[in-house]
């Protein structure tokens, strides 16, 4: 039996590059294609390539999403069954620098990308939002059928604006379509600008770490492996427009749409100090702790509420963040330094 062929955006960064990964291990045949920004180390992104590469399955283009001739021709050759759209401009913070990097990757590229999956009838198109579409939200854990019209940074911004036009094009054009809501990943192979990484890296050179909000914040910790566990799973769960929009307990599924959004969270709301302390625990050394207020447009807290995934799949994200971040803590050290 010939395995279906998945087109994946992204597939140098962190979650494209474990979801790749995965599949290749599965069986699948896989075309990624990433820009290979210098959002963050490039070498990091090479490297991960690189591994991909050793799979017979595996091909890349490097290309930009919003070369929307060249992201036309590379689908039309691989012809996918599959897209699952993970490349995007991250990252909170920078938004607030260089907001236009966000409208071009975020809104011009997805628009692409929806294009693609229009024209070569995919079976379905799966493409990453985040938790920070609930914005300024306050009732959690968070469901995916709340409200989510208060988003707080350019970047949370673009990511509703990928939901709304991927549901617009789900309606009329009939391509089954979900959108998942990542909570906080981490993990090996994580990306450089994300608080585990900085911390980690900033306790063994003996630097102190900023710590927001005096600590007192709360997050989602969802370890990668999980999460694309979920996406996999997510592949084989194609929305199906239902009269009335009744589907199962809790759905999302568009009344007028093959259309769904999922969650994919831990389930578990971890305080940023005890996230710290399990660090400094796997270390083995006291952290020096610089203590700030809220940066702008973060949040407090966020919490998943995962049962619609459950219940799509059977599946849940399970591991603890203790587990987690000593696996990313071990991944850190082979990478950047020869063990002693």
């Amino acid at each position: 039996m010939t395995k279906e062929r998945v087109l994946i955006t992204g597939t140098a960064g962190f979650i494209g590059f474990h979801l790749a990964k995965l599949l290749l291990a599965e069986g699948y045949v896989v075309h990624g294609y990433d820009g290979m920004t210098d959002y963050y180390d490039v070498e990091l992104k090479k490297r991960r390539h690189e591994m991909l590469l050793q799979s017979a399955n595996f091909a890349a283009t490097e290309g930009m999403l919003e070369d929307q001739e060249l992201l036309d021709r590379v689908a039309d050759e691989f012809q996918p069954d599959i897209i699952v759209h993970l490349a995007a401009q991250a990252g909170v913070r920078y938004s607030l620098e260089n907001p236009r990097a966000y409208i071009d990757s975020n809104i011009v590229g997805t628009f692409n990308v929806m294009e693609v999956a229009r024209r070569l009838e995919v079976q379905h198109l799966l493409m990453a939002s985040t938790s920070s579409v609930y914005g300024a939200n306050e009732d959690m854990p968070f469901r995916e059928t709340d409200k989510a019209d208060t988003q707080l940074t350019i970047y949370a911004a673009t990511k509703k604006a990928g939901e709304s036009m991927a549901h617009s094009y789900a309606h009329i054009w009939n391509i089954p379509t979900t959108m998942f809501r990542f909570f906080t990943v981490y993990g090996p192979w994580g990306r450089p600008d994300m608080a585990l990484y900085k911390f980690v890296d900033a306790i063994l050179d003996g630097r102190p770490i900023d710590v927001y909000n005096h600590g007192e914040m709360y997050r989602d910790f969802t370890y990668v492996e999980d999460l694309v566990s979920a996406i996999r799973m997510l592949m084989n769960a194609i929305p199906e427009c239902v009269a009335g929009g009744e589907g199962i307990d809790g759905d999302s599924l568009s009344p007028v749409a093959p259309y769904r959004v999922v969650n994919i969270g831990n389930s578990e709301k971890v305080r940023l100090l005890d996230f710290v302390d399990a660090i400094e625990e796997c270390i083995g050394r006291k952290a020096e702790r610089n203590y700030m207020d809220m940066q702008q447009g973060d949040v407090p807290a966020t919490w998943a509420d995962a049962a619609l995934l459950q219940n799509l799949t059977g599946y849940r994200p399970r591991t603890d963040f203790r587990q987690g971040v000593a696996k990313f803590v071990d991944w850190y050290r082979r990478y950047h330094k020869p063990v002693p």
